[in-house]
């Protein structure tokens, strides 16, 4: 994605002409690329695994479900009861095609050093976020495709990494596919194109949501851990890992926002803070935000989202155009009503399908600035609540702070951080 801005852009193209074609590329590619991946099934992709979690562990099986010719070859995590969990699991999933050995398993603070060693030539990405642009730059330093699950930062200065290692992957023809998987699920993809192409013409406004419950328990005991060690055990309640759930979780609506706004939002206000995570435990992330994101022509997209436990949830976008209305995921009214009747495949697992049959094809997909761009204007939003103050791109874009500890001290000191209190907290 561009700058957001409006109106005609290099060679005379409108913003809503360049987006419609890259929707058009993008569905084409969606129904093409199943057949195509398992045509080339000889060509070997052999997978490492970064992150041994739950979402690293479906992620690699979703990998070797897409396409024939995927093997497991590597895998890396901080903690060994993660890796040797993970590893039970996937062996059992993957059968022949599970290839990891002793000496391609690795642990700890640099485990994801030796999977980029190992014969890999693609490796998920799938640690808590606050590591990605580490992981990410190191990936495509080593000449590895990636597959890396959102948000891809945790503050701005990793979003810069990101966006510098996703321009290096496009001179080194790596493929990037990030897992903001509604870019690959049928629906979204043509009801999308159909926005592009004027179905509900301008769109004027919209609202996009992601309300339900909470999310984990809070932090363990310490005990004899670092407080690095700690709190990446326990990493969802703490925001340098996290994001906060606005960046986490909230990714993939305000994703969908920026997709079919055809680029960023300009800047942002909100409100946020702690209604039912008033207890240390819960670290210092918020359990609500309600964010007005501002995009190009003063078109405004309300972003809500929350954890509380005993509300309504509500996991949705909607956009409101000229012509009619649409929730951006096979349903427009309006003069040009439409339902999408087309087939349609798990997303989770597309997205991999997406990825290799772009490696195969040598013609890869790099997803790397749309993810960071979406990734950022959800911190954006975050910025916005916490401070209380209104919150441009080009703040949220340059800013210095930098909220993730140095990972050359991993037996350092960390200071639980603050919760923000908006009107007071600052950022540089």
């Amino acid at each position: 994605m561009g700058s957001g801005t409006e109106g005609v852009g290099e060679a005379g193209v409108s913003r809503r002409e360049l987006v419609a074609a890259s929707a058009a590329v993008a569905a084409s590619a969606l129904f093409a690329t199943g057949n195509y991946a398992y045509a080339q099934g000889s060509d070997r992709i052999k997978v490492g695994l970064i992150g041994c979690g739950g979402r690293g562990t479906g992620a690699a099986n979703d990998c070797f479900r897409s396409s024939q010719g995927v093997e497991l070859v590597a895998m890396g995590d901080v903690f060994a009861d993660r890796l040797n969990g993970s590893k039970g699991a996937l062996k059992d999933q993957l059968k022949d095609a599970f290839k990891v050995t002793d000496d391609t398993s690795f642990v700890g603070l640099d485990a994801y050093k030796g999977v980029l060693a190992s014969s890999a030539n693609l490796v998920i990405l799938a640690t808590p976020p606050g590591f990605r642009p580490i992981h990410f730059d190191a990936a495509v330093k080593a000449g590895k495709n990636v597959f890396m699950e959102k948000p891809v930062a945790s503050d701005a200065p990793g979003i810069r990494t990101v966006l510098a290692a996703g321009e290096l992957a496009t001179q080194k023809k790596l493929a990037v596919v990030a897992g903001t998987q509604r870019r690959h699920q049928a629906p979204y993809v043509a009801t999308i194109a159909k926005l592009q192409a004027g179905a509900i013409g301008d769109i004027v406004g919209g609202q996009v949501y992601w309300n339900g419950g909470g999310v984990g328990n809070g932090y363990g005991d310490k005990g004899s851990q670092t407080d690095l060690e700690w709190m990446i055990r326990h990493w969802y309640p703490w925001t340098w890992l996290s994001g906060d759930h606005i960046v986490e979780q909230h990714v993939h609506n305000i994703d969908i926002a920026c997709w079919v706004m055809g680029g960023h939002p300009q800047s942002a206000m909100g409100v946020g803070g702690r209604s039912q995570r008033t207890e240390a435990r819960f670290g210092n992330i918020f359990d609500h935000f309600a964010i007005d994101f501002i995009y190009p022509g003063d078109v405004h997209i309300l972003s809500m989202c929350r954890h509380w436990d005993g509300t309504p949830g509500n996991v949705s976008e909607r956009f409101v155009g000229t012509k009619g209305v649409t929730n951006a995921a096979g349903s427009i009214s309006g003069p040009n009503e439409w339902r999408y009747q087309g087939q349609s495949t798990n997303p989770y697992v597309q997205e991999h399908a997406d990825l290799i049959a772009s490696i195969r094809a040598g013609k890869p997909l790099n997803e790397a600035r749309q993810v960071a761009e979406s990734t950022l204007a959800a911190i954006m939003g975050r910025m916005a609540a916490y401070t209380g103050q209104i919150i441009t791109w080009e703040q949220a874009l340059n800013s210095q702070d930098s909220i993730v500890p140095d990972m050359a001290k991993p037996a350092a000191a960390i200071p639980v951080p603050a919760v923000s209190i908006p009107g007071r907290t600052e950022f540089k």
